[in-house]
C-alpha cells in the first residue's frame, strides 16, 4: 500500500504517493497526476506499479494550493486548477520526484515516467529536457495546443530525449484522432525510439476504472501491458 511523504522543494514541501515492491525494484517510476489531483485512482496506479516490481512515486502537483483533488463528476474546478499551473513549477515538482528515486539509487537510466491526461502531456515534456529510460503519456492533452503555458505536444516530440509510448483513444472527443497521427509523425522525428497506439473504443481516461462512464477494461488491460513491456525494453536494469 502506498504511503504519503514530502519531499522538499523551493516552495515548501510535497506530498507524494510512494510504493514500494516486495522485493528488490527493478528501477524508479514517477506517476504523473490527471487534472482532479492526486486521486484515489492515482495512487492505485503507484501500488500497480509498485507490484509489478518497481518503486513508484506520484507527487501532488497542487501542494500549492493545499494538494486539491477534484471529484470527476466536478471538472471547471479542476480545469481552473490546471489552469494555474507553469512550466517551471511543474518542472520543479518533477525533478523533486525524481531526487526522491536518485536518493534511494536510481539514475535516470533506470527510471520512467508517465502521466495521465494532464500528466501525459507534463510526462512528454519532462522527457524532452531530461534523459529517462521510458517516458508514457496516457491521454495526454494539448495535442495540436498548447495548455498551462506549454507548448503543443507536435511541437515538443521531435525533442524527445527519452523512448516514448503515446497512448490514446479514438473515441476522445478532446483529442481528435487527427491531431493524434500528428503526434505520431512528430514524434518519429526524434532520435529516440517512439510508438503510439490507438484505441478505437476507448475515449479520454479509458484507463479510470472510477470513471465507469469513461473507463474501458480492455484497452486498460492492453495499455498496462504495453506501458510495462515498454519500461522493460528501455528501462536499465537497476543493480
Amino acid at each position: 500500500m502506498a504511503e504519503f511523504v514530502n519531499v522538499r522543494t523551493v516552495d515548501g514541501p510535497m506530498q507524494c504517493a510512494l510504493a514500494r515492491p516486495d522485493g528488490t525494484p527493478r528501477g524508479g517510476i514517477v506517476i504523473i497526476q490527471e487534472a482532479f489531483g492526486l486521486t484515489d485512482h492515482i495512487v492505485s496506479v503507484v501500488d500497480r506499479m509498485a507490484g509489478d516490481g518497481w518503486l513508484a512515486v506520484a507527487p501532488a502537483l497542487y501542494h500549492r494550493s493545499e494538494n486539491a483533488t477534484f471529484d470527476y463528476e466536478d471538472l471547471p474546478p479542476a480545469l481552473e486548477m490546471m489552469g494555474t499551473l507553469n512550466p517551471t513549477d511543474m518542472q520543479v515538482d518533477v525533478d523533486a520526484a525524481f531526487t526522491l528515486l536518485e536518493d534511494a539509487g536510481f539514475s535516470d537510466a533506470q527510471c520512467g515516467i508517465v502521466g495521465f491526461c494532464m500528466g501525459g502531456a507534463i510526462s512528454l515534456r519532462a522527457s524532452t529536457l531530461r534523459e529517462f529510460g521510458a517516458s508514457v503519456t496516457y491521454y495526454g492533452g494539448g495535442v495540436t495546443f498548447g495548455r498551462f503555458g506549454l507548448p503543443p505536444l507536435i511541437d515538443l516530440a521531435p525533442d524527445l530525449k527519452s523512448p516514448w509510448l503515446g497512448l490514446y483513444g479514438d473515441l476522445d472527443h478532446s483529442i481528435p484522432v487527427e491531431g493524434v497521427e500528428q503526434l505520431r509523425e512528430r514524434a518519429a522525428k526524434a532520435q529516440v525510439p517512439t510508438e503510439l497506439i490507438r484505441y478505437a473504443a476507448a475515449g479520454h481516461g479509458f484507463n479510470c476504472d472510477d470513471r465507469p462512464d469513461h473507463y474501458n477494461a480492455e484497452a486498460s488491460k492492453d495499455a498496462w501491458a504495453r506501458m510495462q513491456a515498454w519500461f522493460d525494453q528501455h528501462i536499465e536494469v537497476a543493480g
